[in-house]
């Protein structure tokens, strides 16, 4: 498959988010893993914006703008600080073959359905195109309506517009949404682009599933700076130009001279950022 890689996938993530779904019809371990996911990514959200890694007075995490991390309350990143505008939308009525055309020149595996107003419809994909493809190249059906697969490869060989083709209804996500929210819910569905719409439907934007990796995890220079230009530079103004600062794969090592007053504290302040995984010591206090 490619946008889409499973149709119960994305079923299952639309149940987790309309929160329509009753409990006696569905497993109970897979009513404990929504339950689980929904709940990892409020915390998810939560930790980023308000993480106090030093305890009780510590400064917030500030956001990119330049200003002291006293001066700021952080705040969690958003769907609408990462997503790209809406390039390319199909309307309901597009045919088969202007839906093709679309989506090669796009380069992408999958686009948006809209309806005159705007409003997402539902999803098409290169997949939802393969089995009309091969009819039209061949004249070859499916088969035997057997099964459930076949029954949609039939309807799929048999559309003929955006509307008919596509998978819906799409799962969308709001732009207020955090970035932590919209990764559980792409890892959920297994979908590697989410329209981002308004409150009424509107298609206001994508958002690409490794865009939100890269917002989440920060690389190795990214942490460096920040230790460098927060923790040193702001609170321990005397000692940041003696101590040196090295990152490989999200652990820390800490070389130089600091008084051992602020040794330990220094060390507590980096292991609480957020992508720090390990902080190796070999200061020497003085």
């Amino acid at each position: 498959m490619n946008e889409r890689e499973g149709p119960a996938a994305g079923a299952e993530a639309r149940r987790a988010v309309s929160g329509t779904a009753g409990r006696t019809d569905r497993p109970l371990r897979e009513d404990m893993l929504l339950r689980y996911l929904g709940a990892m990514a409020a915390v998810s959200a939560t930790q980023r914006a308000h993480r106090s890694p030093a305890g009780p007075g510590a400064p917030a995490r500030p956001r990119r703008t330049g200003r002291r991390a006293s001066d700021v309350e952080a705040q969690p990143l958003l769907v609408r600080d990462v997503m790209d505008p809406p390039v390319t939308s199909v309307p309901r009525d597009s045919a088969f073959v202007a839906i093709a055309r679309t989506l090669n020149d796009a380069g992408v595996g999958s686009l948006p359905v809209t309806d005159p107003d705007g409003r997402v419809m539902g999803v098409v994909s290169v997949s939802d195109l393969l089995a009309k493809a091969a009819v039209e190249a061949t004249g070859h059906r499916p088969g035997a309506r057997g099964s459930l697969t076949r029954r949609r490869l039939n309807d799929r060989a048999r559309a003929y517009t955006a509307e008919d083709l596509m998978t819906a209804p799409a799962i969308t996500v709001l732009p207020e949404a955090t970035a932590a929210e919209a990764a559980w819910l792409a890892a959920l569905s297994r979908l590697k682009r989410m329209p981002v719409t308004d409150e009424d439907g509107h298609l206001v934007g994508v958002v690409h599933r490794n865009t939100l990796l890269a917002a989440l995890v920060r690389d190795d220079e990214g942490i460096r700076q920040e230790i460098e230009s927060r923790i040193l530079a702001e609170e321990f103004p005397h000692a940041g130009p003696a101590i040196e600062i090295v990152v490989r794969n999200g652990t820390v090592d800490v070389w130089g001279s600091i008084a051992q007053s602020d040794a330990r504290r220094l060390l507590e302040r980096i292991e609480g950022l957020a992508d720090v995984t390990e902080v190796v010591d070999h200061l020497t206090t003085v």
